[in-house]
């Protein structure tokens, strides 16, 4: 089949996320990866602004990950983690144990991010239950939140902005305050906390958890806001008996700076999520992680916790994070990290100028250019990819977490195509 053929059978057959099925946005097709280029079957080079969804932070075709991946497979590719055990598991869990604060020391192996938030939320939920307080069953979020797409993750999903709005009738009510309005570097006013403050003390008898994306909330609006609101939130759980979790899965492993953003507060939460970049962006991962309170909670009373995917602690993607994660602390990525940060800010902040841009935005390898109206998502991908680089928008917002191995000219190619295009007015 030719690649016109398979164009068109992807077309007719394949469902890509967030687009028509009768008229589906159109696709590239990618032949190979290597570094921080996405190569396309007419021969040409992409620079990846997106990290294949923010997880590839080592670029593509990464020596170390191929070898890990390779020498697992000779051993099994996987194996039912009911009752049984392996090596790339229990290595996984103590290096992940040296970069997460000690209290949170009992970690769940699941597939995805969405499902690893399912378990935090159930998580709170059996640990109130177990405890005698079944009616804590609610979850307090910020809005402008994104977790994912399964039901219970949908759920606490900004429900006019997070593209879940048509299931409202179906899913969970949850509680949601406003977004924070504290920009990261801005003095802070506890007037930015009495939205939330007032929701959780009128309903903390319902509220087993808050959940909220620390730091940089991701694809609900990718805004950045006071590490100070987080240490707010922290004592607001701590006085009202309702646990705190932190959806680490977009900020996880440097993106904002920071190993991970709960290090900008310096708040432990009760409930972790992590997942996208702990496999490097080579194998779908995620992981639960609580503290001994709650996994004893969960437990007492010959309890046991009522979740178990198949593919749960699988042995390649667990040899797939160690990799990653041993390739991640054993380079300069604070550095890398740095760099990109203080080119991003001087390549893109004069783009505020523009009459079409609402706001320009930088934290860690986190660039965001807020426009004042939607992008035509087909037009601007085919101007992007006719300039040489891949960047995906949504909505109003055109935004780079490029790879961390990223050179100096390659991120300029990829600010100038945004300023070019932005310039142009036809998006």
């Amino acid at each position: 089949m030719n690649d016109k053929n398979l164009l068109k059978f992807d077309k007719n057959h394949i469902l890509h996320p967030y687009t028509s099925m009768i008229q589906p946005l159109p696709v590239s097709l990618a032949v190979s990866a290597n570094g921080v280029y996405i190569t396309l079957n007419n021969g040409k080079h992409l620079i990846d602004g997106m990290s294949s969804w923010w997880a590839a932070i080592h670029g593509y075709n990464h020596p170390a990950l191929n070898k890990a991946i390779k020498e697992q497979l000779n051993s099994f590719s996987h194996i039912m983690f009911g009752g049984l055990t392996h090596k790339p598991a229990i290595d996984l869990i103590k290096l992940l144990s040296q970069l997460l604060p000690s209290e949170l020391n009992k970690f769940f192996l699941c597939d995805s991010g969405s499902v690893s938030v399912e378990i935090a939320m159930k998580m709170a939920i059996q640990y109130y239950y177990n405890m005698g307080q079944s009616k804590k069953s609610k979850f307090l979020t910020i809005r402008n939140g994104y977790h994912g797409d399964t039901f219970a993750a949908m759920s606490v999903c900004d429900p006019i902005t997070g593209m879940h709005s048509i299931f409202k009738n179906i899913l969970v009510s949850q509680f949601f305050a406003k977004s924070p309005d504290c920009g990261f570097n801005e003095k802070w006013n506890e007037d930015y906390i009495l939205d939330f403050k007032e929701i959780l003390l009128k309903n903390k008898s319902d509220i087993a958890g808050v959940i909220l994306e620390p730091i940089v909330q991701g694809a609900g609006g990718m805004r950045f806001y006071s590490p100070y609101y987080l240490k707010r939130v922290r004592e607001l759980c701590d006085q009202n008996d309702i646990l705190l979790i932190f959806d680490e899965i977009a900020t996880g492993f440097g993106r904002t700076g920071k190993m991970f953003a709960l290090e900008y507060p310096q708040v432990v939460p009760e409930i972790m999520c992590i997942g996208k970049a702990l496999t490097g962006g080579y194998m779908s991962l995620a992981a639960t992680i609580t503290c001994s309170k709650i996994a004893e909670g969960i437990s007492k009373n010959d309890g046991v916790f009522m979740h178990g995917p198949t593919f749960m602690g699988n042995p390649l993607a667990c040899s797939a994070a160690i990799a990653s994660i041993k390739t991640l602390i054993g380079s300069p990525w604070e550095n890398r990290v740095a760099n990109i940060e203080n080119q991003l800010k001087i390549e893109l902040m004069p783009i505020n100028k523009m009459e079409i841009v609402s706001d320009v935005r930088v934290l860690g390898a986190i660039g965001v250019v807020e426009l004042k109206k939607n992008v035509n998502i087909e037009k601007i991908q085919k101007k992007f990819i006719e300039k040489g680089v891949w960047i995906r928008p949504f909505g109003k917002l055109i935004y780079l977490m490029p790879p961390y191995i990223i050179e100096s000219n390659e991120l300029s190619i990829l600010t100038s195509s945004i300023k070019e295009i932005i310039k142009s007015g036809d998006i």
